[in-house]
């Protein structure tokens, strides 16, 4: 049964939020006193935080679907929904958080660092709050919104002072068993260790932590052996110690090829922008298995050597603990010199910023190819949380997003984008809410056709001038008195008399 594990995939899914309620407070004398809805709790978030008494995922490993509470649904009496509880999940130090595309989240290189993962879903309002000076007593309310649901990698890159490299079955194992208290599975056959351990030495007035990884052969950086697997928990460590087999019964290897091959391996290694080479990193060598009489002679015959390339050389026997006091004080040494550059180096605060684009659209129409004519897609925060929280059982709350959509500016994308009176217009991505469109039309010129560049609405005639009415007024009364004249002519010439005239003769 496993009891390490540093690679785990996640399956998160943060609370919903409650919808909201639809109520109108009813009292005596006063049936109808006004809405009361109260809003629906939000739902609670997926925090990780790095704990540092948590040294593994295997927790994860064994239940990797994790779920958070989710808000309850408001009530009436102006009662809101409570939130859901915060879901905190504890992650070693060292733990680096990807997506399902490899861009990394955040890198829990510090202790008691908190990441929200994953959001809950928003609390729907209640018909209470939806009350304005023109909509007094809505007969709706929205709905709650669902929580974020998404994979996550976490990656355990073990933190430690010294990582002790080498070819399997160099004796890694037996010398952190010897200088701390850490207990690994010690065998004599290659790859027995197939977990980092970790041990707690201390020299002096010195404490630092040792790892004890996964043997390294060549073609480690390319993926070969145990691979990436070893190389990985190496990135953290401040300095590394090559553990050299003097005491090896295979052909062709001895303590100085090796030392070559495992340099190529870490310089072929990647490592992150900004960090130091693990090829670059202070190195020591450690000339083990003195405790054979072949090996001690093999050791003090490569030992100039390694000593000419500018490498503090030891000769040790992780068996007999010979030699190990005189490592362990320079071990030390070296972790004191990078705690001191850490220590005089500036730290800046960690502050993550995320400003949203000042040119960012809160909308994208695009338009799609369908077999039946084009499909127009609406996509943005906005308008998807809108229909999220839309109850489209409800006449009064669709009109609602009607307004909230037109408001936004939709309506004049789409028809930017092309569409007409009963296009299929999709909200979201997916299968997203789809409808026909009808267009609040708010004057007659999305209707008007004309050639490009031309504008039948400038053909027709503009709006008269008071100088024009008055023009008009005046021609007006001047042809009224023009025909009371020329009646009169025609009366006094007899052509028709006045038919009181006629009666009083």
């Amino acid at each position: 049964m496993a009891t390490f594990v540093d690679r785990v995939v996640l399956h998160l899914s943060a609370g919903d939020g409650g919808n909201g309620c639809v109520s109108v407070r009813r009292e005596k004398f006063k049936p109808l006193a006004g809405p009361d809805g109260g809003n629906g709790g939000h739902g609670g978030d997926i925090v990780l935080v790095s704990d540092p008494q948590v040294t593994t995922l295997l927790s994860y490993h064994r239940y990797p679907h994790q779920t958070s509470d989710s808000g309850t649904f408001g009530m009436g009496d102006n009662r809101h929904g409570s939130n859901g509880e915060p879901l905190e999940l504890r992650v070693p130090i060292g733990t680096v958080v990807t997506d399902d595309e490899g861009n990394e989240l955040i890198d829990f290189s510090e202790p008691h660092l908190r990441y929200v993962v994953a959001k809950g879903g928003l609390g729907g309002l209640g018909n209470a709050s939806l009350a304005t000076q023109k909509r007094k007593a809505p007969g709706f309310a929205l709905l709650g919104t669902p929580g974020e649901k998404l994979d996550i990698h976490l990656e355990l890159k073990t933190m430690a002072d010294i990582a002790l490299v080498g070819f399997p079955s160099a004796g890694k194992s037996s010398l952190i068993a010897a200088i701390s208290a850490a207990r690994p599975k010690i065998a004599d056959y290659p790859f027995t260790t197939l977990q980092p351990n970790l041990g707690v030495v201390q020299a002096g007035n010195t404490r630092f932590t040792v790892a004890d990884v996964p043997g390294l052969i060549e073609g480690a950086s390319e993926g070969k052996g145990l691979g990436l697997d070893f190389l990985r928990h190496v990135e953290r460590c401040s300095a590394l110690l090559h553990v050299l087999d003097c005491a090896t019964l295979e052909p062709g290897r001895d303590p100085l090829s090796d030392l070559d091959i495992i340099l190529a391996e870490l310089e072929a290694y990647p490592v992150a922008e900004g960090e130091i080479p693990l090829s670059k990193r202070p190195q020591l060598i450690a000339l083990n298995k003195a405790d054979v009489p072949e090996a001690r002679e093999l050791a003090e015959f490569v030992r100039p050597e390694l000593e000419a390339r500018g490498y503090k050389v030891f000769t040790i026997s992780a068996v007999a603990h010979d030699g190990l006091k005189a490592l362990t004080y320079a071990l030390a040494e070296v972790v004191e010199q990078h705690r001191a550059a850490e220590l005089a180096a500036p730290v800046a605060p960690r502050i993550i910023i995320r400003p949203t684009a000042v040119d960012k659209l809160p909308f994208t129409v695009r338009v799609e190819g369908g077999t039946y004519g084009n499909i127009y897609r609406v996509l943005g925060q906005k308008p998807e949380r809108w229909v999220a929280q839309t109850d489209f059982a409800n006449d009064e709350a669709v009109g609602y997003l009607a307004d909230r959509l037109n408001k936004l500016g939709v309506e004049d994308g789409l028809f930017k984008a092309g569409a007409v009176a009963g296009s299929t217009v999709v909200i979201g991505e997916g299968d997203g809410v789809i409808f026909d469109w009808e267009p609040t039309l708010t004057s007659t010129a999305e209707l008007i056709t004309a050639p490009r560049g031309a504008d039948l609405r400038l053909d027709e005639n503009q709006r008269p001038t008071h100088k024009t009415r008055r023009e008009i007024y005046l021609d007006r009364m001047d042809a009224k008195a023009e025909a009371r004249a020329e009646l009169e002519r025609e009366r006094e010439a007899g052509l028709w008399k006045d038919e009181d005239t006629e009666s009083s003769n």
